[in-house]
Parts: structure tokens; sequence; C-alpha cells
């Protein structure tokens, strides 16, 4: 996961790596198996147009798929008894730009993801808190 990382605009513009395949690599492993790159995609898709030296080291999220190629999502039989798990979280205004927040959720079946979504929030609100009511109700949305 990428930590601390705020999104700025960067003077340093790199014309030779191949960032938007990279961004593409990781959304692939992202939807089909790996869940929790969802946020770290996220900000590196915002910079799909023009990548900077900054945004090209943020690509790092590959050493750390190296390190857990052994991980995904596993389901067990004798957890499916009916409970659904939910959760969800936001940043609070992480966007240094426009203030808004990012969040995401995620529900657990079985003891393994079956919905997950994050993505920066449409609406700018005056109480950075009111974004975790935000979010729970994004969640609750996608359960029904």
């Amino acid at each position: 996961m990428l930590k601390d990382c705020r999104l700025q605009k960067s003077e340093t513009k790199i014309s030779y790596f191949p960032y938007r395949q990279a961004v593409g690599a990781l959304m692939y492993l992202m939807v089909g198996t790996r869940s929790g790159l969802a946020q770290s995609v996220g900000f590196l898709s915002r910079s799909l147009e023009n990548p900077s030296a900054d945004d090209i080291f943020r690509v790092r999220v590959f050493s750390y798929i190296a390190g857990s190629v052994g991980y995904g999502i596993t389901y067990h039989a004798t957890e499916a008894k009916g409970m659904l798990h939910c959760y969800s979280d936001s940043d609070l205004g992480g966007c240094t730009k426009t203030s808004r927040s990012n969040s995401g959720y995620v529900m657990i079946y079985a003891k393994g993801a079956i919905s997950h979504g994050a993505g920066k929030d449409k609406l700018l609100l005056p109480l950075q808190q009111l974004n975790l009511v935000i979010a729970a109700l994004e969640t609750a949305k996608e359960v029904i």
C-alpha cells in the first residue's frame, strides 16, 4: 500500500517509462485476485496522461507484489454461515489539491473478499467526519 502519498504536480516529466502499461498490469491483478491494491491503483491511475518521476517511483507497488506472490483470496466453507462483514473507511480530506476524501469499502463472506471499491469522493463536505458517513452509506448501497 502507498502510505502518506499526497499527489502533487511535479515538473519532471518522464517519457521513456511504460507507466500506462505498468498501471494496467496492476489493475489486472487488482480486479482478478488482489483487492488490496485498489487504493494504490486508484492513486496511480490519476497520472496516466502525464507521469512524473515521482509517479514512476510510486509504481514500487510491484515490489510489494513480488514479496507476496502466494497471497490471494481464499474462501472457507466452514465459515459460510450467512454472516456478511462490511468495512468502509475514508482518509478525511486526503487530496491536497481539492480537499476531497478518498474512501473505500470491502465486503467479506466466508473469510474472503466478495466485493470492494475505492475512489475519490464526489462531494466536498463542510465537516470531514461526514465523509466517514458517506463511505458507510456507499457500502450500504452496495450491500442492497
